[in-house]
C-alpha cells in the first residue's frame, strides 16, 4: 500500500466540538477518531500508509486540488480542482451533533464535466481491523467489535467493493450535487436518524458564523486572530469545556525520529493564556466553561495534581505503543497515551492559580468552592517548591531545579496576595504567602541568573537556556526594563535562535530531555519572544517577528507545534492549541487589547 507523501501542513480540520478529521489537499480525510479525539481511529493512513485506512473523494486521476479556503468564519473546508474537462469543489464539514457524530462531503459541480473516484477504506482500532461491510437500505455498513459506519449519498452513488474498500464513481457537471454522508454509532445500538447534508451544511455555516460575530478583536490582524479562535474552539471538547493540544497523536518533531506524543488531552500548562486569550477576544462562556473544566480536573488532594488529563478530567493515560503503524514519514514509534501525565510538574501549581486569578479579574460567575481548592494547592506548592522537577516541557531525563517552575511558584504565592489584598473577607494568611513570595523571589535571582552573560538560565547551576523565561516580564516576576529581563531576551535570540525564530531549548545540551534528535523552532516559543521584544521597548521587531510568524500559517491559516526554517517544514502534533494561543495573545498585545494577568 502507498504510504502517505501529504506534509503536515497539507492537512486542514474539520471538526464537530467533539471529535476531529484532518483532510488533505488532495481531498483525503487521513486521520478520524470517532466518537471522541481520544478515540481509536477509523482513518489512520496519516500515521501509516492507505492500508490502514482513509476516505478520499478527488476528481479522477487527480492529485492535490487547485485552491483551497474554510467558507468564510466557518469550519467548512473547500477544496476546488480545475481539471481539463471542468471544475469542481467539495465541501468537507462535521455537523454539530445531536446523537452521532457525522463527516459530510458535497461534492458540486462548477463548470463542464468532471469524473469523480472516491474510495473508502475503513479500519478500525487505529487502522488494525477491518471490518466487515455490507448493505442495507441505501447504505454500506461497516461493523467489528464496537464500532460501526453508515455510509450513504444522495442521490445514490454506484459503490463497489474492491480490495477491502468502498469505491465510488460517478461524473459531475455544472450545478450538479452529490452529498456524501459517514456516520458512526455503537454497533450494539440502532442507527441513529438520519442528517440532511444540505440542510446541515446551511446550520454548520450558521453556527459558525453567530460564534465567530462575537469575536471583539478589531486589530489590524482580525483575519489571522479568528481563524485561530475558530480553531481553538474546533479543538474545544463541549461537554466538558476541555480543550484538547491537538486533535493528533504521534506526528514527529524530528522526522524519522522518536520525538512521537499524544497530544489530544488536556494541558494545566495552557490555561493562563487560554483563559486569556478567550476573555480577551470577548469569548467569556467559552472561558468559563474551560475555568470549570479546570475546576474539575484538579479537584482532590494536591499532592495528587497531575500535568494534563483527558477530555473529561480523566487521570489515566497510559502510555503505549502501536507496532502496526509504521509512522508519518517512518517516524516511529506511534505513541497512544501520554506518560508524562505522572510526572511532577511545580508550575502547573502556578498555572491553575492564576488561572483562576485571570477568571475572577475577569468577571467570571464565581465558583464557591475555587478559593478553597487554591489555599489547597497552594500549602502544598509552600512545602514542595525547593524541590527539583520535570519541567514545562516534560523532560525525559532527570529532575532539575527549573528556573521557570520556581516562577510559577513565585506567581502562585502572588496572585494569592493580590487576591486577599483585593478581598479581605477571604480566609487566608496573607503574611504567610508574602513570604513564600519573597523566598521563592531571592531563590531564583541567586541561583537561576548567570551574572556574567547577563541572562537567566534554564535551570539552577546549568549554562542552558530555556525559552520559557521569556514569560518573566509578562508574569510581573520582575519588569521589562529590568537588565536581567532584557538581558535574557537578547541571550535568547542569540543562542536559541534559528533566524528570528527560537527553540525552546537546546535539545542535546547535557541530554536535559533524555531523547536522542533534534527538533525545530517551537511557535508559541517565538510568539513570546515578541511579546517580551515589545514589552522591553522594541515594538518594531516584535511586529517584524509576529508577521513572520502569520506567513508561517498553512493555506487555510493553521499552525502546527513547531518549524523547520531549514526545510520551510511544519513538525509536531496539528494543528496545535499552544501555537494559536500563542498568535491570538501577541496580536491582542501589539494592538493593547489583552487581558492583563
Amino acid at each position: 500500500m502507498t504510504q502517505r507523501t501529504q506534509r503536515i501542513e497539507d492537512y486542514a480540520l474539520i471538526g464537530d466540538l467533539q471529535a476531529a478529521a484532518l483532510v488533505g489537499r488532495d481531498g483525503s480525510v487521513d486521520w478520524l477518531c470517532l466518537p471522541r479525539f481520544d478515540s481509536a481511529a477509523c482513518f489512520a493512513s496519516l500515521l501509516g500508509n492507505e492500508e490502514n485506512g482513509h476516505w478520499r473523494i478527488a476528481p479522477e486521476g487527480a492529485g492535490a486540488c487547485t485552491r483551497r479556503r474554510y467558507v468564510g468564519a466557518s469550519l467548512v473546508l473547500e477544496s476546488v480542482w480545475e481539471t481539463h474537462t471542468g471544475t469542481v469543489r467539495v465541501l468537507d464539514f462535521m455537523p454539530q451533533r445531536d446523537e452521532a457524530p457525522d463527516v459530510v462531503r458535497i461534492v458540486e459541480g462548477l463548470s463542464g464535466t468532471v469524473d469523480m473516484r472516491g474510495t473508502l477504506r475503513l479500519r478500525f482500532d487505529y487502522g488494525s481491523v477491518v471490518p466487515w461491510v455490507r448493505r442495507a437500505d441505501g447504505h454500506r455498513i461497516a461493523i467489528a467489535g464496537p464500532d460501526s459506519v453508515w455510509l450513504r449519498s444522495e442521490p445514490p452513488v454506484k459503490t463497489w467493493g474492491q480490495q477491502y474498500s468502498t469505491c465510488s464513481s460517478f461524473t459531475v457537471g455544472e450545478g450538479d450535487q452529490v452529498a456524501f454522508v459517514l456516520t458512526w454509532h455503537p454497533s450494539h445500538k440502532p442507527r441513529p436518524d438520519l442528517v440532511d447534508p444540505y440542510e446541515a451544511l446551511k446550520h454548520c455555516l450558521q453556527d459558525w458564523e453567530t460564534w465567530s460575530s462575537k469575536c471583539r478583536y478589531q486589530g489590524p490582524y482580525r483575519d489571522a486572530v479568528l481563524r485561530s479562535l475558530i480553531t481553538l474552539k474546533a479543538l474545544t471538547y463541549a461537554p466538558t469545556g476541555g480543550i484538547v493540544a491537538a486533535p493528533t497523536t504521534s506526528l514527529p518533531e524530528d522526522i524519522g525520529g522518536v520525538r512521537n506524543w499524544d497530544y489530544r488531552f488536556c494541558w494545566l500548562r495552557d490555561s493562563t493564556l487560554t483563559l486569556s486569550a478567550l476573555v480577551s477576544a470577548g469569548y467569556l462562556d467559552e472561558a468559563a466553561a474551560w475555568r470549570d473544566w479546570l475546576l474539575r480536573a484538579v479537584a482532590g488532594n494536591p499532592a495528587d495534581l497531575q500535568i494534563m488529563y483527558g477530555l473529561a478530567g480523566e487521570r489515566r493515560l497510559a502510555e503505549m505503543e502501536l507496532s502496526w503503524l509504521g509512522g508519518y514519514a517512518d517516524s516511529v514509534p506511534v505513541r497512544v497515551g501520554n506518560g508524562a501525565a505522572e510526572q511532577l510538574q511545580l508550575d502547573v501549581y502556578g498555572e491553575v492559580i492564576d488561572s483562576l486569578f485571570l477568571a475572577r479579574q475577569a468577571g467570571l460567575a464565581p465558583e464557591r468552592h475555587a478559593w478553597n481548592i487554591q489555599l489547597s494547592l497552594l500549602g502544598f506548592l509552600e512545602a514542595k517548591w525547593r524541590e527539583p522537577d520535570e519541567g514545562l516541557w516534560e523532560v525525559r531525563g532527570p529532575r532539575r531545579h527549573f528556573v521557570h517552575s520556581k516562577v510559577m511558584a513565585w506567581v502562585a504565592a502572588d496572585r494569592a496576595v493580590r487576591t486577599l489584598e483585593s478581598d479581605p473577607t477571604l480566609r487566608g494568611d496573607v503574611g504567610r504567602w508574602r513570604a513564600m513570595r519573597e523566598a521563592v523571589h531571592r531563590d531564583v535571582c541567586e541561583k537561576g541568573f548567570d551574572p556574567v552573560r547577563g541572562t537567566f538560565t534554564q535551570s539552577y547551576g546549568s549554562a542552558e537556556l530555556d525559552a520559557a523565561v521569556l514569560l518573566i516580564p509578562r508574569v510581573g516576576f520582575l519588569p521589562p526594563d529590568d537588565p536581567r529581563v532584557v538581558g535574557t531576551v537578547d541571550a535568547i535570540r542569540r543562542e536559541l535562535g534559528s533566524g528570528p525564530l527560537v527553540r525552546r531549548y537546546t535539545p542535546d545540551a547535557n541530554h536535559v530531555d533524555g531523547l536522542p534528535g533534534r527538533e525545530g523552532t517551537f511557535l508559541v516559543c517565538s510568539f513570546w519572544l515578541a511579546d517580551a521584544l515589545r514589552m522591553t521597548g522594541r515594538e518594531t521587531e516584535a511586529r517584524d517577528l509576529f508577521e513572520r510568524l502569520l506567513a508561517i500559517r498553512n493555506d487555510v491559516g493553521l499552525l502546527a507545534e513547531e518549524y523547520d526554517p531549514s526545510t520551510g517544514r511544519h513538525l509536531g502534533n496539528f494543528p496545535q492549541a499552544f501555537s494559536h494561543i500563542g498568535l491570538v495573545t501577541t496580536a491582542l498585545a501589539l494592538t493593547g487589547q489583552e487581558t492583563a494577568g
